[in-house]
């Protein structure tokens, strides 16, 4: 979950970036654009929907009655956030809002925010994991489906490009600043006063995280963590299935 609120000069800057990356596509970039879409709907779709899940477990009805509590992608789509996950493989999806004096006092309004804010990520990385599950089930019972016929190959395709976007999405949430979801996940453990500092300057990390991007330092602090995670799901799977 990630909320740039009203913060229209971002928005133009993020689109600019975008436009160029556009201006500079090829053929086969522009395929792998197609095949991405699905992938983003999916990844999106789901960690807005954990989200809403849990924290209506949690006791707070608002996602449901905002109309969040549904798969249906065109109620979590964030036009930027979708975007950006599909040219660079990490964004956002439309916030799901939440009101944490609804939650259940057997725990802290805190620790109920953190444990929605965490529903999201997890959901991805739950996604990635049954993704890698039918990718090697098709290599190790289906291989001829894969390699000789062009419909198989594209399931495949599609199937790899959802573990790459569902573990990005899911690792770009974690990052610990405001507003991602692991600010709340890390806010939950800071002191009371740590924690009013980080709310008092939100508009900081607005800044920080726009120098990160705008510099390429998002895709340098990123991806060794993706490689890894999808070096761990992906290897570990398939060594279960002895492929490789």
């Amino acid at each position: 979950m990630f909320y740039f609120g009203d913060k229209k000069i971002i928005y133009i800057i993020l689109a600019i970036l975008v436009l160029g990356s556009i201006f500079t596509m090829t053929t086969g970039s522009i395929l792998s654009l197609i095949l991405t879409l699905p992938a983003v709907l999916i990844a999106i779709t789901f960690h807005e929907y954990a989200h809403a899940f849990v924290a209506d477990k949690l006791g707070d009805d608002t996602p449901r009655i905002q109309g969040r509590l549904t798969l249906n992608p065109f109620a979590h789509l964030d036009p930027i956030g979708a975007v950006l996950l599909v040219f660079v493989h990490f964004g956002w999806g439309k916030p799901v809002e939440i009101n944490p004096r609804n939650f259940s006092r057997k725990i802290s309004m805190s620790a109920g925010e953190a444990i929605v804010s965490l529903a999201g990520p997890l959901m991805n990385f739950i996604l990635a994991i049954v993704f890698t599950i039918i990718s090697c089930i098709l290599v190790k019972f289906a291989s001829s489906f894969i390699l000789f016929n062009q419909i198989g190959a594209i399931i495949y395709t599609l199937i790899k490009i959802c573990i790459s976007i569902n573990i990005g999405l899911g690792v770009f949430n974690l990052i610990p600043l405001p507003p991602l979801d692991g600010s709340k996940i890390l806010m939950h453990f800071l002191p009371y006063n740590a924690k009013n500092w980080m709310i008092r300057n939100q508009n900081i990390f607005y800044i920080v995280f726009l120098l990160i991007w705008i510099t390429g330092l998002a895709g340098v602090i990123i991806s060794p963590v993706i490689d890894f995670i999808y070096n761990i799901i992906v290897g570990g799977i398939g060594r279960l299935f002895g492929i490789l």
